[in-house]
């Protein structure tokens, strides 16, 4: 995991690193997906893995336009917004075998939006007993697989 930005990086320990502005749009300007956990880049809209995952194969849907609500959103993109929610399911299931999943997205701080201002959707896969007491407990997540090694999975099972 040495290549991508983490809080967990011994860099950022020791200097406090911290992404600056829209962390949506600075990950769309790079060329390198795997090292950004681009998984899949649409015409108006993009997936990637989430860097703070609830589960293995967590991902975001996520509109090029810096938009902080849906309805600010034009048709075309919220169709397609639509249709790699929809493929994600797909592509996640293949690979991950889930029993369910939660879709949906936070608007608004008071909603509990991690990124207020560019609206995005969470697919997040679930299992029965996916939730453990290092959660509850501990406050951390143990996930059973690296993000690069989960990003690249769902690249490769991506629909052509």
């Amino acid at each position: 995991m040495d290549h991508i930005w983490s809080p967990w990086r011994m860099e950022y320990i020791q200097r406090g690193i911290n992404p600056k502005g829209c962390i949506f749009c600075d990950a769309i300007e790079e060329e390198d997906d795997i090292k950004n956990l681009i998984i899949k880049r649409g015409k108006k809209v993009y997936v990637i893995l989430n860097r703070y995952p609830y589960t293995n194969g967590h991902v975001m849907v996520v509109p090029y336009a810096h938009e902080s609500s849906l309805e600010a959103l034009d048709g075309e993109t919220k169709a397609e917004i639509m249709e790699l929610i929809t493929q994600s399911i797909q592509v996640i299931t293949k690979e991950y075998k889930p029993e369910g999943f939660n879709i949906g997205a936070n608007m608004g701080a008071i909603a509990g939006a991690g990124v207020k201002g560019h609206v995005h959707f969470h697919v997040v896969p679930r299992w029965s007993g996916d939730t453990n007491f290092m959660t509850s407990v501990g406050h951390v997540r143990v996930l059973p697989e690296d993000l690069c090694e989960t990003c690249q999975r769902l690249k490769e099972s991506w629909p052509k």
